[in-house]
């Protein structure tokens, strides 16, 4: 899907601009928390493709089902989530709760910044 012709052009961006974050209390003690993203697809949208930027204590896959069960959900994730995006991530996690907050509204405001029309989370 992401490297097809019908996925979003600005994944390159989008990856690029996640991977230059930096979590400084990655994998240390007390680290428990992560952030996610799910990538989002609307049809109906000039622009179909979306992310959602979240945080969890919980595990994000586990979080994601949550998601998409309608579970304290975001009605964007819920409706129009396609599926995770580790790779955006998987160098920042596990961090801490404090860090988790301010990387989850660094990632929304960074993928915007990329090119990303339609971020959904990051609060």
């Amino acid at each position: 899907m992401l490297g097809e012709p019908s996925g979003p052009a600005w994944m390159g961006k989008a990856l690029r601009a996640a991977r230059a974050l930096r979590a400084t209390t990655a994998r240390t003690r007390g680290a428990s928390h992560s952030v996610y993203v799910i990538l989002l697809h609307d049809g109906r949208r000039a622009e179909p493709w979306g992310l959602y930027v979240g945080q969890t204590a919980r595990d994000p896959d586990w979080r994601f089902d949550q998601h998409k069960k309608g579970y304290k959900a975001s009605g964007a994730a819920r409706r129009f989530g396609v599926r995770l995006l580790p790779d955006l991530v998987e160098h920042l996690n596990p961090l801490r709760r404090w860090e988790a907050l301010e990387l989850e509204a660094g990632l929304a405001e960074e993928f915007r910044r990329a090119g990303v029309s339609w971020v959904e989370g990051g609060h």
